[in-house]
């Protein structure tokens, strides 16, 4: 799912920092107000190649966020107890709870991406082997991932899904970044090139992963990343947009507990 970035196009620096801070803001704002209604989740998740921005969309976007209100993962190879349970095991281990957000750094989608493209780490998975042969298992798993976000959906968990979409030309300048820059250095190594080797085949499974995946309630957002700014502000008013469209509101206050609230306040003031 594509969205027009015309509205968000800036140039001057002040300009796209007004409007970051404005939507950083709304953003704080209404999260309060999802902490203190305490009936929604909302998930995040983050997908990307190498370069694309993760880390510091989520650090520019989300700055003005309560963090108790607020948990960020991020998903690496999985671990020998991991690799024990199905694929999904480990992901719906760390689903926010009522009244906070919570984030994915890469999610239960790299089991139709990257191991997609390298079946190798599907076989460390220890399937059956009648069920890792299976010819349907990249369709099987993405309609797992859908039946699990219709399940969730359903009971009060709202997911906004982004993938930000890096060209192969920028990820080649921000990897030269990196190496040129020695504050950079640690973000490189070898295995970035090795899988930039494979970028057709990532594509690919890209293609018909949030071809297969993208739904009313659980939507993919594919954000142009070669221009971070712009697509800060992009995923900002789209997480805005969702938690004002759920009209929340504060907690009302009984006439019992305002009685009792009254009553303390007089005593404080004595």
């Amino acid at each position: 799912m594509k969205i027009s970035t015309e509205q968000f196009r800036v140039k001057p620096k002040e300009e796209y920092l007004d409007l970051l801070n404005e939507q950083i803001e709304r953003l704080s704002k209404l999260q309060g107000l999802l902490y203190a209604n305490n009936s929604w989740s909302i998930l995040l998740i983050f997908q990307a190649m190498d370069a694309a921005g993760k880390d510091s969309m989520i650090k520019h976007v989300l700055s003005g966020i309560n963090p108790q209100g607020c948990e960020v993962y991020s998903f690496k190879h999985p671990s020998p107890e991991e690799l024990d349970h199905d694929f999904l095991w480990r992901s719906m281990r760390r689903l926010p709870e009522r009244g906070r957000i919570g984030i994915f750094n890469r999610s239960y989608y790299e089991e139709v991406l990257i191991v997609r493209v390298h079946p190798e780490i599907l076989a460390a998975e220890n399937l059956p082997d009648k069920l890792a042969s299976h010819k349907n298992i990249w369709r099987d798993r993405l309609r797992s991932m859908n039946d699990l976000e219709g399940h969730l959906t359903r009971n009060g968990t709202c997911i906004l899904k982004f993938f930000l979409h890096i060209s192969k030309e920028e990820q080649r300048k921000r990897f030269l970044e990196r190496i040129d820059n020695l504050e950079k250095n640690w973000k490189f190594n070898r295995d970035d090139i090795v899988e930039r080797k494979l970028w057709k085949q990532y594509m690919h499974a890209y293609e018909e992963c949030l071809g297969a995946t993208s739904s009313k309630d659980a939507p993919w957002y594919v954000v142009p990343a070669d221009d971070k700014k712009n697509a800060r502000l992009i995923v900002a008013q789209v997480v805005v947009n969702l938690l004002e469209e759920l009209k929340m509101s504060y907690p009302e206050t009984s006439e019992e507990k305002r009685r009792e609230l009254l009553a303390i306040r007089d005593e404080l003031v004595k």
